[in-house]
């Protein structure tokens, strides 16, 4: 389809004023972008902290200058970057007037901490009534906590999630761990995305934007699901089992004879299947394991059992013959074999952008399917302060004198 015939993207003529840094704020302004929004990213004139957090960085197939860090282009895919000191009267000047024309800024400043520039909440809708403003933070804009600055890893032993993940205390590794990716700054990106997207919803017919308070603390306490509801149900805080699951079993990696892999039984007649295709049925008769109830109660002489008749095979034998039976069972890929997997590549999820400095440079596909208006990747992550001087005369009336000017003050 071609872009003239290409049907308007969901989020089409929303504009986003986006001055997050790091990761949750720019995941949220990333997946807007994606859903068809203008991304204007305002950068301070030395980047995103982003641009340098590598190794690995971007290769300039053209320099031997050190490239961004691919980091950066995790989540800034879509956007236009301008750099803009703002801590100069000049420069939150110019953010306002790019207020004036947005629909949506986020930020992800400590709490206040926009204030004196006259870029918070307050200041910005009494220019822009209809603006959503999100602001992402730690803790949150009130509570005792909420001048402390907050990262995703210390959210996940805070939030409770590095209690419940990891090895049980006593076996080899056991103790407390963190996932291996930001995953609560994922969350709160896509936490923000939701909510900004309802707050323009809700304008449509109150005509009127709002205030959207984010925190990384409350999304992940939110995210524990089932972990939080049985823990208000019952008063008992759950502990780590390492690859095993609270409420399930067997749900838990096994060991082959030659690596690890992934049994993930949900009900009984899964269970059933699994022993008659590992040649023991008796096992799903035995009153130990008749019901998931029971395998949990028993699941450490369960296990057991198991781990010595998983060991006789290797793992492709066991995933091959559980898909044969139907019962979820898989790999535990690394990711060179994730992007090799043939599934994951006839579902698209690797693309490429090309980049004015890099060339042609991979990304993740957003896992969103719109059946009417699909997404369209149409640009990589920006180089810093590229797109300056277009946004400054093509959306605020610029002349070229005037940028040269903010130029030569250090404005931008």
């Amino acid at each position: 389809m071609s872009a003239a015939t290409s049907p308007a993207m969901p989020l089409s003529g929303v504009r986003v004023l986006d001055l997050s840094r790091i990761l949750a704020g720019p995941w949220a302004a990333q997946t807007l972008a994606d859903l068809g929004a203008e991304v204007i990213k305002v950068e301070h004139p030395a980047g995103d902290d982003t641009r340098g957090w590598g190794p690995p960085f971007m290769a300039d197939p053209s320099s031997d200058e050190r490239g961004d860090a691919a980091y950066f282009f995790a989540a800034n895919r879509g956007k236009k970057s301008i750099t803009i000191d703002f801590t100069k009267p000049e420069g939150a000047a110019l953010v306002r007037g790019i207020v004036e024309k947005s629909d949506v800024l986020l930020e992800n400043f400590k709490v206040g901490g926009l204030k004196k520039y006259g870029l918070d909440y307050a200041a910005m809708a009494a220019l822009n009534p209809r603006l959503v403003y999100c602001s992402i933070t730690g803790f949150g804009q009130t509570g005792p906590y909420a001048t402390r600055p907050g990262y995703d890893f210390l959210i996940q032993a805070m939030g409770g999630l590095m209690s419940i993940t990891g090895e049980r205390d006593g076996r080899p590794g056991g103790g407390p761990q963190k996932v291996g990716v930001a995953i609560t700054d994922v969350m709160t990106g896509l936490y923000a995305t939701i909510g900004i997207m309802g707050a323009l919803r809700s304008r449509d017919s109150s005509g009127r934007g709002q205030h959207l308070d984010l925190a990384l603390m409350d999304v992940q306490i939110a995210a524990l699901a089932n972990q939080a509801s049985s823990y208000l149900a019952t008063g008992k805080a759950p502990v780590r089992l390492g690859n095993e699951h609270p409420s399930i079993s067997p749900y838990q990696s096994l060991p082959a004879s030659d690596g690890f892999f992934i049994l993930a039984i949900g009900n009984d007649t899964q269970f059933r299947s699994f022993c008659e295709a590992a040649g023991h049925p008796e096992l799903a008769d035995d009153a130990r394991f008749r019901s998931n109830s029971d395998r949990v109660g028993n699941r450490d002489a369960l296990t057991a059992l198991l781990s010595a008749i998983t060991r006789q095979r290797k793992i492709d034998e066991w995933t091959g013959a559980m898909e044969k039976a139907g019962v979820p069972c898989g790999p535990i890929n690394s990711l060179d074999r994730v992007f090799a997997d043939p599934h994951v590549r006839a579902r698209g999820i690797q693309v490429e952008l090309q980049h004015p400095r890099y060339g042609a440079v991979p990304s993740v596909a957003n896992p969103i399917r719109f059946s009417e208006t699909p997404i369209q990747y149409t640009a990589a992550p920006p180089n810093l302060g590229a797109d300056t001087r277009g946004v400054l005369e093509g959306l605020l009336n610029k002349s070229a004198a005037e940028v040269d000017a903010l130029s030569q003050a250090g404005v931008i």
